[in-house]
């Protein structure tokens, strides 16, 4: 049986969700890219498996996870939190961190001029902490959290919901 070597098929590119800020804001959550679930929802970590809305109920003591989405957000926001991604782009085949190819960064100036009160940016999972030097260097406060990724399971739900309660120091 005779293999044809064919070229790879590009990638095509994937946008990411647009911010979830306002003036008000003294904390962002940043992660890196949403992944399959999140895009084809247009949502912030919808995937039920992934602990992003749980560890903010139990950190922030409100029940999130049973509200309906844009409920979610304006829930965030009056509690000063806003919520956005490192990646504004890339290419990717499936929801891993891992397969992100071609990032392209979001346009974090806007942060400044848009989000006059933010202090702190919290970064959920390493990926999205390899933007935390460049950001403290702009003059923010920055926490590496663990991820809330189903696929990162080395921590216990508890162990990580102590580290999330950084979001309110």
């Amino acid at each position: 049986m005779n293999h044809v070597n064919r070229p790879a098929v590009p990638l095509a590119p994937l946008n990411g969700l647009p911010p979830l800020f306002s003036p008000h804001i003294h904390t962002m959550i940043l992660g890196s890219f949403p992944g399959r679930e999140s895009l084809a929802a247009g949502q912030y970590y919808a995937h039920p498996r992934n602990q992003f809305w749980r560890l903010l109920s139990a950190v922030l003591g409100e029940e999130l996870v049973l509200l309906p989405y844009e409920a979610r957000l304006e829930r965030l926001l009056r509690h000063g939190i806003g919520l956005w991604d490192v990646i504004t782009m890339c290419e990717r085949i499936g929801s891993l961190d891992s397969r992100i190819k071609n990032a392209v960064p979001n346009d974090f100036k806007r942060l400044k001029k848009d989000c006059p009160n933010l202090e702190k940016i919290c970064f959920n999972g390493k990926v999205a902490g390899t933007y935390a030097e460049r950001l403290a260097a702009a003059g923010y406060k920055t926490i590496v959290l663990p991820s809330s990724s189903p696929a990162y399971a080395s921590r216990s739900f508890e162990e990580k919901r102590v580290l999330w309660e950084k979001i309110l120091e």
